[in-house]
């Protein structure tokens, strides 16, 4: 079998390229290993971990509506049905998914695929018994994602301890449970555990929660964790891990000296590698890093010329939206388009409560580089909208280059933050100044009102902040 363009893997970055290029009249094949189309972000990440979030956010409102006067008895959960629930979400939308492959004609094989050379994959089938496939190409797209990355310490063979995937196969809710790993998806599935009723510790290797985030952000949620957690241990080594039959026992090594405690479960969420090994890459022309990563140039062309790789497999950030942007630029570029992935800025979002969301320069990348800039932050304790919802911890900053008022960056912390973020990936993408998102009439009262009075704050001129002007400033 020939087809002129194939794509392996479809997660977000390879159902996008797929369906672009079908939609530009290309004949595509789309390879995957799973029957369902989705990869790791729609079946076993993104979109059950937010589903159980969203869940896990509706009890603690539950409990929350008490300081207004409003009670609710404790909530029972059926797992049964939550599992349910979650399972009737994926197949909605792989089901979705699958419909969209059939109209557009991509052709969808089933198979784990192996490249042969440059230009030839063997697919082996999923069920014993089925013959192996062989499909030719002119190129290939790879987007064969990531998977949770592993510590040989920590694969006790033990079911008690689970990477991600398991733990959002929700086997039990577990009277007490160890997050080992401080990242988001380690707070994620922590806070989804915490809430459903679980004894939730964390441990970090490093000083701080999300390392990768400025610390005024992490701020408000590691108090607010701190409530519904049972610890947070930072600067803590996990030691060992052995299977006792009823529990897993645990020990750390810290600040504070040795120390040992058992939990029913352990989460081991230590971060993600590329899926660029056991496919083959090493009977094609791609070149990859010490990290695993395969290189790519700005239209995701690999050294192999019938090669492009888009995703998790190339590079960080690992982000679906990252994957899904450059899945449409490699197929732009194979259609003789000058496409090219230069984005001024890729959002990340920590989907927990409150929720982290920046975008573009932060202040520790800042810093880093010995770059001078302004930041402008603006407490959500001055939002009518946040009082009016209980939820004045959150904080609203923009990054600005005090030379041309252009915004470099913009972070926020609070309920919705990852939807109020996409303004700032804009005002950067566009080029704004503090100015011009000043200017912008926000609708009032909402939290999105809080990206412009953040540009307020920069000139002094903020409605519900006071910040007295020195007389050189009234007088320029």
């Amino acid at each position: 079998m020939h087809v002129p363009l194939v794509v392996l893997g479809g997660g977000p970055g390879g159902y996008a390229a797929a369906f672009l290029a079908a939609d530009l009249g290309m004949e595509v094949a789309l390879v995957d290993r799973d029957e369902r189309l989705g990869g790791t972000c729609l079946l076993r990440g993104c979109i059950p971990s937010k589903a159980l979030l969203h869940v896990g956010r509706v009890v603690a409102e539950s409990r929350e509506m008490a300081e207004w006067g409003v009670s609710f008895a404790r909530p029972t959960i059926d797992l049964d049905a939550l599992r349910r629930r979650k399972e009737k979400l994926i197949g909605t939308l792989t089901g979705g998914l699958a419909t969209l492959a059939r109209r557009r004609k991509v052709a969808l094989l089933h198979g784990a695929a192996r490249f042969i050379d440059s230009t030839t994959l063997e697919i082996a089938p999923t069920q014993p018994g089925a013959p192996s496939q062989t499909v030719t190409f002119d190129h290939c797209i790879l987007a064969s994602g990531s998977r949770p990355a592993r510590i040989p310490a920590f694969d006790i063979g033990s079911p008690r301890v689970m990477d991600s995937t398991a733990a959002l196969e929700l086997p039990d809710i577990p009277e007490s449970l160890l997050v080992v790993g401080g990242g988001y998806i380690g707070l994620e599935m922590g806070t989804v555990y915490a809430e459903l009723g679980s004894r939730v510790s964390v441990v970090e290797l490093t000083d701080g929660l999300l390392p990768g985030a400025d610390r005024d952000l992490v701020k408000p949620l590691q108090q607010r964790l701190g409530t519904i957690f049972e610890a947070i241990m930072l600067g803590t080594k996990v030691t060992g891990l052995q299977d006792v039959g009823t529990a897993v026992r645990v020990q750390f090594e810290g600040a504070g000296g040795a120390l040992e405690r058992s939990f029913a479960r352990v989460l081991v969420a230590v971060g993600r590698r590329p899926n660029s090994d056991g496919i083959g890459l090493e009977n094609t022309g791609v070149t990859i890093d010490r990290r695993g990563f395969v290189e790519v140039d700005g239209q995701q062309r690999t050294s192999d010329p019938h090669i492009l790789a888009i995703g998790d497999v190339c590079g960080e950030p690992m982000l679906a939206h990252r994957a899904s942007h450059q899945g449409k630029v490699a197929v732009e570029a194979l259609h003789g388009e000058p496409a090219l992935f230069a984005p001024r800025a890729i959002p990340a979002v920590v989907f927990t409560d409150p929720e982290i969301a920046w975008a573009g320069l932060t202040e520790q990348e800042a810093t880093a580089a010995g770059r001078v800039v302004d930041v402008s932050r603006y407490p959500w304790a001055a939002s009518g909208r946040a009082q009016a919802l209980g939820r004045t911890d959150g904080l609203t900053k923009i990054l600005v280059d005090p030379e041309t008022d252009a915004v470099l960056g913009v972070g926020v912390v609070g309920p919705g933050a990852g939807e109020l973020i996409a303004e700032g990936v804009l005002a950067i993408e566009m080029g704004c100044s503090a100015r011009d998102l000043m200017e912008t009439i926000h609708p009032h009262p909402t939290l999105g009102e809080t990206v412009a009075f953040s540009a307020e704050n920069y000139f002094g001129l903020a409605t519900e902040i006071y910040r007295p002007r020195t007389a050189d400033a009234s007088a320029g």
